[in-house]
């Protein structure tokens, strides 16, 4: 056995050369025609689908839609191979345990790295990487920060999670191979208590923070409690995280006026697409991914175009040592932009995260996503941007949505009810329906959302499956 199975298995100059990142990337792309860029995703995806012909999963669910390996000879086929999700992964898990069928071909061994997904949306999937592939995604997510202007003086928390989940490990990797910056790992709150966190930050100079926007903005109230003032005992002059639907100048505020920006990813592919430094939306990696988008009530594959808003189903062009995925519908949503960007990149850029079409709620005909009522709230001075929505069935069969929101203590009764009617207000204007409100005290919800213990906190709690229970 060599002694360096994984680092045998590719050479990271090699990696570099194909998927640059910071001014080789900008050198590489800057200027590159669309033609150019689909000839470049044709080689790979027609290696992949090679790949994948080759892995059980794909061999089962292929065939039984009807089609052959030479069916698919172009990057316009790609539309002929089926659409699949999580649950035909975990499908795969029960029927073969414990990784499924779909993480490389029968009777290939090579270096694995397992993780799985965080159960947010049910089970915890598992994630397999082969070392080629998890180089990639990690120079990719490197990319991403680089573009966005991290550099050599950069002093970074990470307050991503650990333990089985993908997400810190591979943001850890990311900045410790392929950045210049200065790495603490401080997890989650779990792992690494907030109050601990707020005085690494001052401890160690921090001006970087990453990770998901709900606990950075948490941290600002843990620093101010602790007598440390942001902007002032801690500089942050970036954060990079999952904003969303975020208020980005209330987040920029809490932390004394950095710089935001905003990524997309998921545990099954990584890095998709991130915002630059000229703040233009998200570039899609295509060299690496492709993106195409479903309407989420028919499933009717939209054009790519300007204002097309649907499900993101993603294909990993760079996976072809392990777990391939070939049109993976993620589930969440998003919106392609017009216009032009700053770096004159052929990459389609897309508004970013939007909602998950499995986490909406219907309500007298109007789809409501939980991000859409977060970033309503945001708005109304005196709610301080922690929520949790409730979804219920009364008895005559009408569901019902309750909007349980933290807010700062009332003068009096008076200033607690004409809070209370702006949020109604808000609400309705936002989301196009009337929606109940309860307002509580700061920490109401955590319970609920378990902020303090999980890396995405729940934001929507569907009662209407426990009737009967």
């Amino acid at each position: 056995m060599s002694a360096s199975p994984y680092f045998d298995a590719f050479s990271a100059g090699e990696l570099l050369g194909e998927y640059p990142v910071g001014e080789e990337f900008l050198a590489r792309f800057s200027g590159m025609s669309r033609d150019e860029l689909s000839d470049l995703q044709q080689r790979r995806f027609l290696a992949l689908v090679e790949w994948g012909w080759q892995i059980p999963f794909y061999r089962r669910l292929w065939t039984g839609a009807g089609v052959a390996p030479g069916d698919i000879a172009s990057l316009e086929d790609c539309s002929r191979l089926p659409v699949y999700d999580k649950s035909d992964l975990m499908e795969s898990v029960a029927a073969h345990p414990p990784l499924g069928d779909f993480a490389a071909p029968e009777g290939v061994q090579l270096p694995m790295v397992v993780h799985t997904t965080s159960g947010t949306t049910g089970s915890p999937q598992p994630l397999i990487f082969g070392p080629r592939g998890r180089e990639i995604q990690n120079i990719l997510l490197a990319r991403a920060y680089r573009l966005q202007g991290l550099d050599a003086g950069a002093v970074v928390q990470s307050c991503y999670g650990h333990g089985m989940i993908n997400g810190g490990h591979y943001v850890r990797e990311a900045f410790l191979h392929y950045t210049d910056a200065l790495f603490l790992s401080a997890g989650t709150g779990v792992e690494t208590p907030s109050v601990r966190q707020v005085a690494l930050m001052q401890s160690f100079g921090v001006n970087t923070l990453v990770g998901f926007a709900d606990y950075i903005r948490k941290l600002a109230g843990v620093a101010r409690e602790c007598g440390i003032e942001p902007g002032c005992d801690i500089r942050i002059r970036m954060i990079s995280g999952h904003l969303g639907l975020e208020s980005r100048e209330e987040l920029s505020e809490l932390w004394g006026g950095p710089e935001l920006f905003d990524w997309y990813g998921v545990g099954d592919t990584g890095a998709i697409a991130a915002e630059g430094a000229d703040h233009a939306g998200m570039y899609v990696w295509e060299d690496a991914q492709r993106v195409e988008l479903l309407d989420v009530e028919t499933g009717e594959l939209l054009v790519p175009e300007p204002e097309a808003r649907g499900e993101m189903v993603v294909t990993c062009l760079y996976k072809t040592d392990a777990f391939p995925v070939i049109r993976f519908n993620t589930h969440d949503i998003t919106e392609v932009l017009g216009g032009a960007g700053g770096f004159d990149l052929p990459f389609r850029r897309i508004a970013g995260f939007r909602g998950r079409a499995d986490n909406m709620v219907k309500l007298r005909g109007i789809n409501i996503y939980p991000q859409a009522v977060g970033a309503a709230l945001q708005d109304i001075d005196g709610c301080i941007g922690e929520y949790v929505c409730i979804v219920e069935r009364d008895a005559s069969g009408r569901d019902e949505l309750t909007v349980q929101a933290e807010a700062t203590e009332a003068a009096d009764a008076a200033d607690a009810a004409a809070l209370h009617e702006r949020c109604l207000e808000r609400l309705h204007q936002a989301l196009g329906i009337a929606v109940a409100v309860e307002l509580t005290a700061p920490g109401g919800t955590a319970a609920l959302t378990e902020i303090n213990s999980r890396q995405k906190p729940l934001r929507l709690i569907d009662r209407r499956n426990l009737e009967g229970r």
